[in-house]
């Protein structure tokens, strides 16, 4: 198999996706990793290009005979390799990604099935991706991101998610305030909080789970929309669970009784 050579001006567009304004303006991304672009390719999402370093081509021959015929296979030197990837030992392979059509809340929920994660002003990327790959495992395939939250299409994300992203429709930059109402017509509501409410437990209804930063938990007025609240209860003195175990558990328990009903 013969691989491309990319153009100068493919490489600079290319090293610019490591900023998210370029990412938002060109309408991809990169997702590095073997892990990562295969389960791009199982996926529904747009892959632009697959790029492979040189160097370490003999070892990812048999896996570039498998990708889909229509995808651009490039080749690439050691140099302009680092000037793109984020890992401080290279795998060799990554993947240019087209980002998802952006559709307003009342399609997305349309297209939405099973429970559904809400995430409030989250900051730290390794936190989404751990989340990310966390609901896929319990098969929740929707996630929310309110305004004010880390860029989904983060290198830090796309590779702690291992590909899980890819499994999941994503809405992102969403005002919180105006869409928890038109949510609520279609879910059960659930704030998470951290000194009062229920357990967590099964949920036979469609539930849509909302969490805030581990910072600053979710503020009142959101709060004040849900239909409940979930508290974690604990024996030990620690100040609190990280978010990505808090979610864990809340996905867990809320999963018990399956996908659940529209209510």
């Amino acid at each position: 198999m013969k691989l491309l050579r990319p153009t100068r001006s493919q490489l600079k567009l290319w090293q610019k996706l490591n900023h998210a304004r370029y990412r938002h303006r060109e309408g991809l991304f990169l997702a590095e990793g073997y892990k990562v672009v295969q389960e791009l390719l199982k996926s529904t999402w747009k892959t632009d290009a697959v790029l492979v370093m040189e160097k370490k081509r003999p070892q990812w021959n048999d896996f570039l005979l498998t990708i889909p015929e229509g995808i651009d296979i490039f080749g690439l030197s050691e140099t302009a390799w680092s000037a793109l990837s984020q890992d401080k030992t290279a795998e060799g392979i990554l993947a240019v990604v087209a980002m998802p059509p952006r559709t307003d809340i009342a399609e997305f929920l349309m297209r939405a099935s099973g429970h559904i994660v809400l995430l409030h002003e989250i900051h730290n990327p390794g936190n989404l991706g751990a989340i990310v790959r966390t609901a896929h495992w319990f098969g929740v395939r929707a996630m929310v991101l309110s305004t004010g939250s880390v860029d989904f299409t983060n290198p830090k994300v796309v590779r702690s998610s291992m590909g899980s992203l890819f499994h999941l429709h994503i809405m992102a930059d969403v005002d919180f305030t105006e869409a928890l109402p038109k949510i609520k017509e279609h879910y059960f509501l659930v704030g998470s909080h951290i000194r009062e409410g229920a357990m967590p437990h099964a949920s036979a209804r469609m539930t849509a789970l909302l969490m805030g930063s581990e910072s600053h938990g979710l503020p009142e007025a959101l709060l004040h929309l849900t239909d409940e609240h979930w508290r974690i209860p604990g024996t030990g003195n620690a100040d609190s669970l990280s978010l990505p175990q808090a979610a864990a558990i809340m996905m867990y328990e809320c999963s018990k009784q399956g996908s659940g009903t529209r209510s």
